[in-house]
């Protein structure tokens, strides 16, 4: 099971979260377009594919809940149920942005900050939508095959009277007068790495390089309207409670335009009457009539793929856990199904009328209906080690 993250950072799995920053740090140094000034566009390229692949290996290991997910799927696994690609960083400036934090007291300030970045490509901050959250109900049968849901969703999307702007009629705007239309603030600092300019966000116009002169009266100057959408979610096999998939883009739109935010699904498992659910296993309970497990015979049982029929063995226990080989559930690391486990209780008869009285009296005390020692231990051992 490969786990890339670790080796992008250069750290042990067992790395603490102290460990993981100090190593996120310095490929961030190592790779910021600012250090990338007179090299050719491959190499700055190539820095910049490193310095995203460091941002989302760190936004992973250093999210306890992600971690520990990434762990058990390691990275086809965790790719596969919708956790691949970090925190879904749009571009530089997200990276810039999220973990800004992390450089107090390294003199980056700004300089990590965004707005117009001058190694990579230029250009203004890109707006970007907030993410949304929805729970989505599953039964059983719907996690073992995966099933397509259409959920009606309210949304932020941009207002059709003023396309987004929040200006009247789209069209009441200007060039901001602070940074008179690029967007950002432009200044020297003196960092760890020497003088280097930085540019932040225009605090006037928040980056758009815009204002408004009127606002829209449908939108309030917003920009933004709710409506609610139906949205199609893929829901891959074997899901589980508690799991967490992306759909990317089918958050809230962006205000003044840019990247929508990402809608985030939450697995919620439907209580199912028949099964128990155990990990990738299925557990089924069977009540036996005393016949059958006496002299053996076939029995059909439930399962998720419809029903199935069961030999059962002579002299069947209490207690005796019969298993159904790929009858589960497929595997989260898609290495196939688990198995269900049916575990067998002979029932006793409660209410039985005269006839069946004296049947069952002239058993009594009969050599082969009394339970022997060694049965006993079998039975009783069995029965320990379930609750040991």
């Amino acid at each position: 099971m490969t786990k890339k993250y670790y080796d992008i950072l250069g750290v042990s799995e067992n790395a603490s979260a102290d460990d993981l920053k100090k190593a996120y740090r310095k490929k961030a140094i190592q790779y910021h377009p600012d250090r990338q000034q007179g090299k050719s566009d491959e190499e700055k390229k190539a820095a910049e594919e490193k310095f995203k692949e460091a941002a989302e290996a760190y936004d992973v290991l250093s999210d306890p809940d992600k971690r520990a997910r990434y762990d058990q799927l390691g990275d086809e696994g965790y790719s596969a149920m919708g956790g691949g690609g970090g925190a879904g960083f749009s571009s530089m400036e997200d990276i810039f942005s999220h973990f800004s934090d992390l450089f107090e007291g390294f003199g980056f300030g700004d300089f990590f900050g965004g707005g117009q970045r001058s190694g990579f490509g230029g250009g203004q901050r890109v707006n970007r939508g907030t993410n949304l959250q929805v729970r989505v109900r599953l039964t059983l049968a719907e996690i073992a095959s995966g099933v397509e849901k259409k959920i009606k969703i309210p949304r932020m999307v941009a207002c059709e009277h003023c396309h987004g702007t929040g200006a009247k009629d789209g069209t009441a705007i200007e060039t901001c007068y602070t940074c008179h239309g690029s967007g950002v603030e432009v200044k020297m600092q003196r960092t760890m790495l020497g003088m280097m300019q930085s540019q932040s966000p225009c605090h006037t116009c928040g980056g758009s390089g815009k204002r408004i002169k009127e606002r829209c009266s449908f939108c309030g100057g917003q920009g933004l309207v709710r409506k609610e959408e139906v949205v199609t979610i893929n829901i891959p096999a074997g899901v589980a409670e508690g799991m967490t998939l992306k759909v990317s883009g089918r958050g809230n739109d962006a205000a003044g335009g840019g990247v929508p935010g990402d809608l985030y699904v939450i697995i919620q498992e439907v209580r199912d009457a028949n099964f128990h659910r155990d990990g990738s296993d299925i557990i089924y309970n069977l009540m036996l009539d005393f016949p059958t497990a006496v002299f053996g015979g076939k029995v059909d049982v439930p399962t998720i793929s419809g029903a199935a029929r069961v030999t059962i063995p002579a002299g069947t226990q209490s207690g005796k856990v019969l298993r159904l080989r790929g009858k589960g559930l497929p595997s989260p690391e898609r290495y196939g199904n688990g198995d269900m486990l049916i575990n067998i209780m002979v029932y006793v008869p409660e209410n039985l009328n005269e006839e069946e009285r004296k049947a069952i009296e002239s058993l009594r005390g009969k050599p082969n209906i009394m339970p022997s020692e060694s049965t006993k231990d079998r039975i009783f051992s069995r029965l320990r080690h379930i609750f040991d």
